[in-house]
Order: C-alpha cells, then sequence, then structure tokens
C-alpha cells in the first residue's frame, strides 16, 4: 500500500512511501480510504506552525472515508464492506471534552487518514450518510462536526435567530447549511463579492464583503439593529473584536478559528456589556457526528466540495488552500 507521510516540516518534505497494509488487532478495524479532505489545520500541520513538538514523520490528514476491509477480533460495531468514517479525536465519544481526548486527535497528536490503508480502533469509526458518496462523506470529521457544534452542541440555534458565519470555507458553508436546516437566517462575511453571491444560491440571506468594509459589523447592525443571535468565529484574532460589536446582548460566539491570527487586543468590556457567551469549539464527539449524520439524512444535505485532487496531489491541494481561492471543501481522491 502507499501512504505520505511527512518526515520534516515543508511542502516539500511530504514523502510517499510503500509498505504492507497492517493488521487490525482485537477491536480494530482495517479501513480502506477512499478520500480525505483538507482543513487549515492540516496546512498548519504541515508548514510546522501548528506545533513544533509534533513527533515525526507523521502521516497528515485527520479527515478520511472509506470501506471496512477487514474487522479483528471481537469487534462488534463494524462488518466488512460497511461505509465509514474517521473521528477526529479518537477516544472523545460523547460527553464535554477532556485534556485527555486532545492526544488521540488525527493528523496531529496520532497519524493520520493521508493512507490507502489504516487500522483504528472500532470506537474511533462512524457509519456515514447513505446517500453520500466517499468524497462528500470525507468532509464531515473535523469542519461539519466544529459546525454542528458551534450550533447544536455548545448552543441551540433555534428558527427566527440570527447566524453570521465568516468566509466561504468548509466550516462556514456547513454552517450555513445547519443553520438554514434549523430555520435560522444566515449572513455572511467575504473578502469576495463572487463567494458571498454563490453563497447565496446555497440560502445565505445577506453578505457583507469586508474588504469594501472594514469595519463590517456596522454593516451587520444595518440588517440586524440589535445584533445576531449567533457567531461562527472562524477570523480569530483580527475578527474577534468585530464580532463583539455584532453580537446581540446576550447571544453566542461559537470560536472556532485562527485564520486572521492567535491574538490581539480585544475589548473585553464589550463581553460584559453584551453578557455575551464565548466558547471554545475544538470539533466535537462520537455522539455529535452521529447525531449530526442523522440530520444530514434527513435532510438530504450535500457538502460543497471546491476541487478534488488525486492523491498524489497532496502539496497542489495544500497550496491551493494556502491561495484562499476555494469555496467550500478540498477533497483528495484515492485511485480505486
Amino acid at each position: 500500500m502507499k501512504l505520505i507521510e511527512l518526515p520534516r516540516f515543508g511542502l516539500d518534505a511530504l514523502t510517499v512511501r510503500e509498505c504492507d497494509p497492517p493488521k487490525p488487532g482485537p477491536g480494530e478495524v482495517l479501513v480502506r480510504v477512499h478520500a480525505n479532505s483538507l482543513n487549515f489545520r492540516d496546512l498548519r500541520v504541515v508548514q510546522g506552525l501548528y506545533d513544533r513538538k509534533m513527533h515525526l514523520p507523521r502521516i497528515p490528514l485527520s479527515d478520511g472515508a472509506g470501506e471496512v476491509a477487514e474487522a479483528g477480533p471481537g469487534v462488534t460495531r463494524f462488518k466488512t464492506g460497511d461505509r465509514v468514517a474517521a473521528i477526529f479525536f479518537q477516544t472523545w465519544l460523547t460527553g464535554p471534552p477532556h485534556a485527555g481526548y486532545f492526544a488521540s486527535a488525527l493528523g496531529g497528536a496520532i497519524d493520520g487518514m493521508l493512507s490507502e490503508y489504516v487500522v483504528l480502533h472500532e470506537d474511533g469509526l462512524v457509519h456515514i450518510p447513505g446517500r453520500l458518496t466517499y468524497e462528500e462523506a470525507a468532509t464531515l470529521p473535523c469542519a461539519a462536526v466544529t459546525a454542528w457544534n458551534a450550533l447544536h452542541g455548545s448552543a441551540h440555534v433555534k428558527a427566527g435567530e440570527t447566524v453570521l458565519i465568516q468566509g466561504t470555507g468548509g466550516v462556514s458553508l456547513f454552517a450555513l447549511q445547519f443553520a438554514q436546516m434549523a430555520g435560522a437566517q444566515v449572513i455572511g462575511t467575504s473578502s469576495s463579492d463572487d463567494k458571498l453571491a454563490r453563497a447565496q444560491t446555497l440560502g445565505l440571506a445577506n453578505g457583507v464583503n469586508y474588504r469594501q468594509h472594514p469595519d463590517w459589523s456596522r454593516a451587520v447592525k444595518q440588517m440586524v439593529p440589535d445584533g445576531v443571535d449567533h457567531i461562527v468565529e472562524v477570523g480569530g484574532a483580527g475578527t474577534f473584536a468585530q464580532s463583539l460589536r455584532a453580537i446581540r446582548v446576550g447571544g453566542h460566539i461559537a470560536m472556532i478559528g485562527i485564520l486572521s491570527g492567535v491574538s490581539a487586543d480585544i475589548p473585553t468590556a464589550l463581553i460584559l456589556q453584551k453578557a455575551a457567551r464565548v466558547t471554545g469549539i475544538y470539533v466535537g464527539s462520537r455522539a455529535m457526528f452521529e447525531d449530526m449524520n442523522r440530520a444530514i439524512d434527513l435532510h438530504h444535505l450535500k457538502p460543497v466540495i471546491d476541487r478534488v485532487f488525486g492523491f498524489g496531489e497532496i502539496r497542489e491541494a495544500l497550496e491551493y488552500m494556502e491561495s484562499g481561492a476555494h469555496f467550500g471543501k478540498i477533497v483528495i481522491r484515492h485511485a480505486v
């Protein structure tokens, strides 16, 4: 089988290696991976900007979907031929987050999914929605579960409420789709009028080009004078102050990303004045993944895929992600 590993940091370091497929032990499952998807975290891992102390070599990518090729002794949750996806934290099955779970993060703390075959414990997999292709299912483990947690885990978005998304990457577009499923109105920000127009075809109610309106919270408050109910905050340091101005009194900010930096001067008084609830979101549990999959099946939701690359094009795929040109998810398809 082939796998791609990172012996040292840098896009140029990504190396294809061949080895024998692993064998599943008791309670383990051998998965033939059909597709992966990329997240901003994966780019930072490869660049060495995520964790400089990460043990190398490392097989990258947290997201992957495929079929069960072999079930080890004692496996009860899956059988050969089942269509599955890996969960981001292999040991976070249910309940609130715990520091101990973080050591089981695929493609970071442990080897990831950029391999033709992987062995995982049966607890670290979920059945994928029947209507989705492997490429579509591969987009779910990180971005979709994160968006689901932001709106239906740490918060409970309701019909008639207003949700603000930032940009048109994977998390934001999943949040758009999940908010619509709940009957909420969605407002978005982007640097591109074209991307905002494309998001409107998916149901975005209104949008703000933050390059044309750097103080975009003012434009949002013109649309929703009392402020929005929920913000899916993927920008980080460069956008958080604006989010505090755009949120309503008693509203919720799901703090997810660091696209615009990791530190900044924050008007903390606004958190008090707005009585705002700010929740850090670090993907989610297997139980959240399974709840989300039931909703995806019920509503016939289809993930938004921007572009599909081949297995050997991982460097090109990551460079494309770094360019910021994508709308939705970037996928790696394995030759089958």
